[in-house]
């Protein structure tokens, strides 16, 4: 994730200063005749920090009920601020797609990769045996730490209790902040960090490796036995959380995440869907093969991942290709820590040429071919502008019905031909 380091929070709401807002604006009322009406006493910002404060009370009741104790509840709320940057950061949704092409040229650069080696190298000693130990390579925990925080030289300068509170006052995503909170304050309860130094991203990842507060009490790891589970500086607590949460996450020791094949000219490309999974030896009998010949990596579930439609690359991918999609829950995130990886063990990177000739389409026109789709009758689902399995089944039916390949992907030809 990147972030905006000029973070400027807004007004502190302590009760004092709650106060002086109150009484300076009351002085400050100008003079008006006596038969017009006054005007209102209290600004909107007075407001806004009175009904934000009533927010972190209400909260706060919730919290002791649930075990926080007034103490920690002091050194997380007694300075807490509201964060606009959140708010802001959390409603935009960006006016463009990225191709997945354009997505993997910045996460798996050649300067991502040098930085990884190096790492790789240095730390060796550090990371090795905590890789041995839970099964995961080492390449890639590497990967995952460049991608989410770029080997921990940026992991977000928003303190984590005003990011949380912020959401959860502003109420879009309520009932996901307030528990993301309550597990912020359980963590600050238990000393494994200070609130000083609990920083992380507007939508409050943290640490090196962006846990949100829920996943690090679940699987975070204290590897360096100093009695605190430290994601922010303790390399050794970085790495054996993020293993530990892609092998409670279902990671396969000793097994491929995939790898790049060959499809036979006569291919269903219906059948490239991560929902479908079939046994290695049912997709070499469809003619699915390596691209040097080698034997395909044996999956129980493997499944065909085409992330750029019939004219890209293809994949067979197996069940720790899906882990790091609970990490992250976008393929191009899954392909990216995989190929970064394989990089840092000089594999191949992609060898079939992405399409780089069509272009991604706009959320608006996402939109509009959702909506063109639905009136054709290829039901897409709720039109939002966001490509998600519905709109995929609809791009597949509308395909199917022209004699194209149906591998469902989105492209301004077709948004043509349906309008």
């Amino acid at each position: 994730m990147h972030h905006d380091p000029a973070n400027k929070p807004s007004t502190k709401t302590a009760p004092a200063l709650l106060l002086a807002l109150v009484l300076a604006s009351c002085a400050s009322a100008p003079l008006v005749d006596n038969k017009a009406p006054a005007p209102p006493a209290v600004s909107s910002a007075v407001e806004h920090d009175q009904r934000f404060a009533d927010w972190v009370a209400a909260f706060s009741a919730t919290a002791r009920a649930a075990g926080i104790t007034d103490a920690t509840l002091q050194h997380a709320f007694d300075a807490v601020r509201f964060i606009p940057r959140a708010i802001e950061a959390d409603k935009a949704q960006p006016e463009f797609t990225r191709t997945v092409w354009d997505y993997l040229d910045s996460a798996v650069s050649a300067q991502r990769i040098n930085r990884g080696r190096d790492k790789l190298q240095q730390l060796r000693a550090q990371i090795e045996p905590i890789a041995t130990q839970y099964g995961v390579p080492p390449e890639v925990l590497v990967a995952i730490w460049g991608m989410e925080s770029s080997y921990g030289s940026f992991m977000g300068d928003i303190p984590t209790v005003d990011a949380l509170t912020t959401l959860g006052f502003e109420g879009r995503r309520e009932a996901w902040a307030r528990s993301q909170l309550l597990a912020a304050l359980r963590i600050l309860q238990n000393g494994d960090i200070t609130r000083a130094h609990m920083v992380g991203s507007w939508a409050g990842a943290m640490g090196q490796t962006q846990f949100l507060p829920t996943s690090y009490l679940a699987h975070a790891v204290d590897a360096d036995g100093d009695g605190r589970r430290d994601i922010w500086g303790s390399l050794p607590d970085v790495m054996a959380s993020t293993a530990n949460f892609l092998v409670q996450s279902g990671w396969q020791p000793g097994q491929a995440w995939g790898t790049e094949v060959r499809l036979p000219s006569d291919f269903d490309y219906a059948r490239a869907d991560t929902e479908l999974r079939q046994p290695t030896a049912a997709w070499a009998a469809a003619g699915v093969q390596t691209l040097d010949g080698t034997a395909l990596p044996v999956f129980a579930d493997g499944s065909i991942l085409l992330p750029a439609g019939a004219r890209g690359p293809a994949f067979l991918v197996g069940p720790n290709f899906r882990t790091i999609l609970r990490y992250n829950n976008a393929p191009s995130y899954a392909l990216a820590v995989h190929l970064l990886a394989q990089r840092f063990a000089n594999g191949p990177t992609v060898q079939t040429a992405w399409p780089r000739d069509v272009p991604a389409l706009t959320r608006a026109q996402l939109l509009a071919l959702q909506t063109a789709l639905n009136t054709n009758g290829f039901d897409s689902g709720t039109p939002d502008g966001m490509m998600g399995p519905a709109t995929q089944r609809g791009i597949r039916r509308y395909q199917r019905s022209l004699g194209l390949p149906a591998d469902g992907y989105p492209t301004l030809d077709l948004l043509q031909r349906l309008q």
